[in-house]
């Protein structure tokens, strides 16, 4: 491996902010739903849909610009996916109705799936086996920034220049991107390493992965986990604003500090993953998630549900996110050593499908009960819990 492709620091922060896509694309705009839903004439569930357009939008292009990389190599799709992702939320800014909304972030989540996907891939190609998870964890760190500082800038924007305001800082964000990964990620696949067979080679490396014993299990329970947390960001603008009572400000400040766990867990995972190994670590997450779920579940059908509690559940929840998804996506990716932009497209795709579907759920009894969320997760995270134990259940390679 050649000096200038080494995974430094700088390239680790660097894969971070273009993997952050998600939480800037979907935490900077939450805030602003109940003026997006005024101001376009329309209801909780047609903004919800803008969310759920976006998460599609993401797993088709997963499923698409992965098995690309494996053929092309990884910097010409990840700087193409760039250009078409600022170039979307450029757009966005000037959307004058709900409908050419759900289309431009349809694109948005497509093209901006790029840098989810290869961020992953990126970290795992130039990292020896046994530290990807140790790469992974930290990139997610890196992330994690994001569902920090994106809602309470969103907030703020929200109250100070509006929803459109709010869209054209996501804008900006998106060149920033651009200009990163043209100017800091390098190549991580060599010539010799790209699949040449066309189409029959990607569906052969499909299959392979799906009928492995213990990669669908991971991924599965990566992308249930997923899908929990993004039942909670869906509903959470109006638990908080119209159940709870809070102001954007306030929700703002208190989903950023829920969104805390997940860096407290990757920045802990980072640095224990190795010792005790990615599996024991899976289960500490799965462990976490399931106790939040059902501690939320709780209090919301017997009608107990406050503030502090809910930031509390929330809390719990992202910090079980942490060991869950890096650990999972590290075991998963490890049975996937010939087709990793294959393997990371299935679980990204299967990750943002799943959150797809729970996004709508979730605002099916409308807009003043916290109940549909609830159940949503306390589901999600149960069928996580199962995967996750019969895939730890399933011999390691090489000791079957």
């Amino acid at each position: 491996m050649s000096s200038s492709r080494r995974l430094s620091p700088g390239l680790i922060a660097a894969l971070g902010f273009v993997s952050a896509v998600g939480p800037f694309a979907t935490d900077m705009y939450l805030a602003s739903f109940t003026d997006i839903a005024g101001d376009l004439g329309v209801d909780a569930a047609a903004v919800q849909l803008t969310l759920t357009s976006f998460l599609v939008g993401v797993a088709v292009g997963q499923l698409v610009l992965g098995p690309w990389s494996d053929r092309v190599g990884r910097r010409p799709v990840l700087v193409v996916g760039g250009v078409i992702f600022a170039l979307s939320s450029i757009a966005l800014v000037f959307a004058p109705t709900i409908a050419v909304f759900v289309i431009l972030r349809f694109v948005q989540g497509f093209s901006g799936s790029a840098g989810m996907v290869l961020g992953r891939t990126v970290a795992v190609d130039l990292s020896p086996k046994e530290t990807a998870v140790r790469a992974l964890s930290l990139i997610v760190v890196v992330v994690g920034v994001a569902p920090l500082v994106a809602p309470p800038i969103g907030g703020l924007l929200s109250e100070v220049v509006g929803w459109r305001g709010v869209m054209a800082a996501l804008a900006v964000v998106a060149v920033v991107m651009l200009v990163v990964s043209l100017a800091v990620v390098p190549e991580s696949l060599s010539i010799e390493h790209r699949h040449t067979a066309g189409m029959s080679q990607t569906l052969g490396a499909f299959r392979g992965l799906l009928a492995d014993r213990a990669f669908p299990l991971y991924t599965g329970a990566y992308a249930l986990t997923f899908g929990a947390i993004m039942a909670y960001v869906s509903a959470s603008p109006f638990v908080g604003q119209v159940v709870l009572g809070m102001s954007p400000t306030v929700y703002s400040i208190s989903f950023a500090v829920a969104a805390s766990g997940v860096i407290l867990s990757n920045i802990v995972n980072a640095r224990v993953a190795v010792r005790f190994g990615p599996r024991r670590m899976l289960g500490v997450g799965l462990g976490a998630t399931t106790g939040a779920a059902a501690l939320l579940l709780a209090l919301t059908l017997t009608g107990t549900l406050t503030i502090p509690g809910f930031v509390a559940c929330a809390f719990l929840l992202t910090l079980g996110l942490g060991f869950t998804m890096s650990n999972a996506s590290a075991l998963g990716l490890a049975r996937a050593d010939h087709a990793r932009g294959a393997g990371s497209a299935i679980m990204g795709t299967s990750q943002f499908v799943i959150g797809a579907v729970a996004s709508p759920l979730v605002g099916l009894a409308g807009e003043d009960t916290a109940v549909p969320m609830a159940v949503v997760i306390a589901a999600m995270m149960a069928l996580s819990l199962l995967l996750g134990i019969l895939a730890l259940r399933t011999p390691r390679r090489g000791r079957r």
